[in-house]
């Protein structure tokens, strides 16, 4: 993993500011991304709330992917997160995307798409993550990865925006949000929500055929000391298992170290 270290001076304030304020109040050019400064995300940024369903979906890797690269976080990518969260209930988003490919798989709506990303992040952020880096890199490593102890402030600005989104009417949002809300209330301010996204998960499982989902709300349940014996379906069964097949090849391979599989 790579990351930049520079110093990060964009405030990350627990309430979350309007996403207008945030992408006209930061100087953009001034962050470092994987690819150089983020100074073209303003326009990309802003085309997310497109009321065209074709240019969010087209503008969406332009917008998230500088800042995320090989699962780093960037200094541009905790103001890129806090816009994310701060335009969830933008109507061009919340309207959802209509548009469909006889060709290939729907596009997966907007909304979601954004959820997935603030989740994926704010699991490359997360306390097992800072555990992995502290082996590595020795018990500084959050007093040097700057950008990434950063994201993990703004963690309640992030959840205040996906926490509406856990009882929204389409599955595939709640279910979304609820992903993306397990790895964020690890933060010290968010642990009191526990048993509020414990009983979503619950839900999730009694539904939810997605296996990313499931394994994810599974592992969250177990770390939280719940049993989760009498929710786990034969798809769940046959996942740990071969999971575990996966962790014992690689440890076979690295000669018997292993970390988790991602998934």
């Amino acid at each position: 993993m790579t990351h930049n270290r520079r110093q990060t001076e964009q405030p990350h304030p627990a309430a979350l500011p309007p996403f207008q304020a945030l992408l006209d109040g930061t100087n953009w050019a001034s962050l470092a991304t994987a690819c150089g400064t983020g100074e073209s995300l303003p326009a990309a940024l802003a085309l997310l709330t497109s009321s065209d369903p074709v240019i969010r979906q087209s503008v969406l890797q332009d917008a998230l992917g500088p800042v995320t690269h090989q699962n780093s976080i960037y200094e541009a990518t905790v103001p890129v997160a806090l816009y994310v969260a701060a335009i969830l209930n933008h109507p061009a988003v919340t309207a959802g995307d209509d548009s469909r490919d006889a060709k290939t798989s729907p596009n997966r709506p907007t909304l979601v798409r954004l959820l997935e990303w603030l989740g994926d992040t704010a699991y490359d952020a997360d306390d097992e993550c800072v555990a992995i880096g502290e082996r590595l890199y020795g018990e500084g490593f959050l007093d040097e990865y700057e950008e990434m102890r950063a994201f993990r402030d703004a963690r309640p600005a992030i959840f205040s925006a996906i926490r509406a989104l856990l009882g929204h009417a389409n599955a595939d949002v709640r279910h979304t949000a609820l992903v993306a809300a397990i790895p964020l209330i690890e933060h010290p301010l968010l642990t009191q929500h526990q048993a509020a996204l414990a009983s979503y998960a619950r839900r999730l499982l009694a539904t939810s055929t997605d296996r990313r989902h499931r394994d994810r709300v599974l592992d969250a349940l177990k770390a939280w000391r719940h049993d989760t014996s009498g929710l786990e379906d034969a798809s769940d069964i046959a996942a740990r298992e071969h999971y575990a097949l996966l962790r014992a090849a690689r440890a076979s391979w690295e000669g018997g170290y292993s970390e988790d599989p991602p998934f």
